[in-house]
């Protein structure tokens, strides 16, 4: 497939602008071709254009057409075969195994989400049958159901550029959920965005889907992405992405005339507690082997680095630091997916510097044809180390620093290590380590922890999110906007779709998941009981 550089726009091409800028190769720092063309407003106009006809034709098709159009899409991206991982590992240096596994896994959620179309309990229709005879007042007929929510608004994340990108979890659930969606690639990957998106925009022809159920719009200004947001034909926001990303969209988002929902995953240091039991007999090796290899993976760069390890002072934890930072100082220098990345790594690590009381102690290999203003965006891993007491009294420590390093935070006794899990941010993840025994007797700590984490770990790592429905990609804030919600597993869909109850209406014009029979044989509430049983007209 030849790159065009164009953005798509429902079932056309389009490159109004004039505004140019490039794919990036992050090992070398040179421009990839093609050119890529920055979105005029006009341009997103068209594209809501396209999404708000479509979404009120979406509102027609069948579950089961919907769910072929998913598995459509999956069987699209496999067919573009090496070209697809070969331009992704140009654009972000993710070596092609790493990426095969994320067109793996991109590919299964989608045909996850056919198959939770196909099933169609999702929508949660609740019947409560009318009591026209009920005193003092007759109870209406009253039917419920989630329908979607209308046209959704997805940015591509840099660091899972198939897995949260064009076809990625956000816009699969999206589109599942029957929600038309306007994609925001990811100006550090256009040209894989590009193939993805075209792969789609052939699978809406094919399987005959309304030609605006996605456009792809391209762009490197901030300004791109705010237009996008503040469209008003645009209902919801997923973001994957930093902090300071996905707040400034979240306020955007709010301060319209009419305020939608940003779903955003942003930070989370994903902190492991290291009970004195986690240490017995070769505890300290293996656990340096585990967090090393969990800490470095990808260069850092996923959402689930553990990038806090809270332990009790004492030889098992100065056992564990060395063994640690030797495998830590020997960590290969690695290439970050971008210079955005690579100089926020560095910020991290200089903000951590500059505190009393932490202290390096270790650096990875360093990269040695690294010149000053260069472009390659290298960097090495590190280890730091604080006690309590400093990470307590200076809140910054407990920021993201996204990339391979991690802090050791050493505790006095139980009540500090109590106390430092009481004073940290929302997390995605938590984990703890240690016997069973002891894992009983911290039952508090253990409580504290689900206070402030979406996933809580037991004697694990964090990193790796499983695909299922009972996985939670979620946590309280910073880690996302919407706590409530998952933006992986089944019940993503939920976030783009909304309750309507149907009071009184003519059999003919309700939903079918909302008719007595129950044509879908879907799971539903039925006067308080839950039943796939459908009610055969008399």
């Amino acid at each position: 497939m030849d790159l065009h550089g164009n953005h798509i726009v429902g079932a056309e091409e389009s490159a109004d602008g004039r505004e140019e800028f490039f794919g990036v190769d992050p090992a070398t720092g040179r421009d990839l071709a093609p050119p890529f063309v920055e979105a005029t407003q006009s341009e997103i106009d068209r594209a809501f254009v396209a999404a708000d006809e479509a979404h009120r034709e979406l509102k027609q098709v069948p579950s089961a057409k919907r769910a072929d159009f998913l598995d459509a899409i999956a069987a699209g991206i496999e067919a573009l075969g090496d070209e697809l991982l070969e331009r992704a590992s140009l654009e972000t240096a993710l070596p092609l195994p790493r990426l095969a596994s994320e067109r793996g896994r991109t590919c299964a959620q989608l045909r996850m989400f056919a198959e939770t179309v196909r099933e169609g309990s999702w929508v949660e229709a609740s019947i409560d049958h009318a009591q026209p005879d009920r005193k003092p007042i007759p109870k209406p007929d009253l039917r419920r159901m989630l329908i979607p929510i209308g046209p959704v608004v997805v940015f591509g994340a840099s660091n899972f550029p198939l897995a949260f990108s064009v076809a990625g979890g956000d816009t699969a659930s999206a589109l599942a959920a029957g929600c038309p969606v306007v994609v925001k690639g990811h100006p550090n990957h256009p040209g894989t965005s590009e193939y993805v998106g075209e792969v789609i925009r052939a699978t809406i022809s094919e399987c005959r889907m309304p030609s605006g159920t996605l456009s792809l719009i391209q762009g490197k200004s901030i300004e791109t992405g705010v237009a996008l947001v503040k469209h008003p034909s645009a209902r919801a926001v997923g973001f994957t992405g930093s902090l300071a990303g996905g707040r400034a969209l979240f306020d955007v988002a709010t301060a319209r005339p009419e305020p939608i929902p940003v779903y955003a995953e942003m930070g989370s240091t994903n902190p492991v507690f290291l009970l004195p039991s986690a240490f017995d007999g070769d505890g300290a090796t293996s656990l340096a082997a585990g967090l090393h290899q969990s800490v470095t993976l990808g260069v850092g760069q996923f959402c689930t680095n553990p990038g806090l390890i809270i332990a009790m002072k004492g030889a098992s934890t100065d056992s564990f630091l060395t063994k640690l930072g030797d495998l830590m100082s020997g960590t290969p220098a690695g290439t970050m997916l971008h210079s955005g990345i690579r100089f926020g790594y560095e910020d991290g690590l200089a903000r951590m510097r500059h505190i009393d009381d932490v202290e390096e102690k270790v650096q990875g290999v360093p990269y040695s044809g690294l010149a000053e203003g260069d472009g390659r965006c290298q960097v090495h891993a590190s280890l730091f180390s604080t006690d309590a007491e400093t990470w307590l009294c200076n809140p910054v420590l407990a920021d993201e620093v996204f990339g391979p390093t991690t802090l050791v935070i050493q505790c006095e006794d139980e009540s500090q290590m109590q106390l430092v899990a009481e004073n940290l941010p929302g997390q995605l993840t938590a984990t703890i380590r240690g016997s069973v025994a002891e894992l009983r007797a911290k039952r508090e700590l253990l409580a504290t922890i689900e206070d402030v984490a979406g996933r809580v770990i037991l004697n694990g790592f964090p990193t790796g999110v499983e695909v299922c429905a009972s996985m939670q990609h979620g946590g309280p804030y910073p880690a996302t906007t919407d706590t409530r919600t998952t933006s992986v597993g089944n019940a993503a869909i939920q976030r783009f779709a909304r309750p309507v109850c149907y009071q009184d209406m003519l059999t003919e014009l309700l939903p079918d998941a909302l008719k007595d029979e129950n044509p879908l044989g879907i799971l539903r509430i039925v006067d308080g009981r839950k039943t796939r049983e459908g009610k055969v007209k008399t």
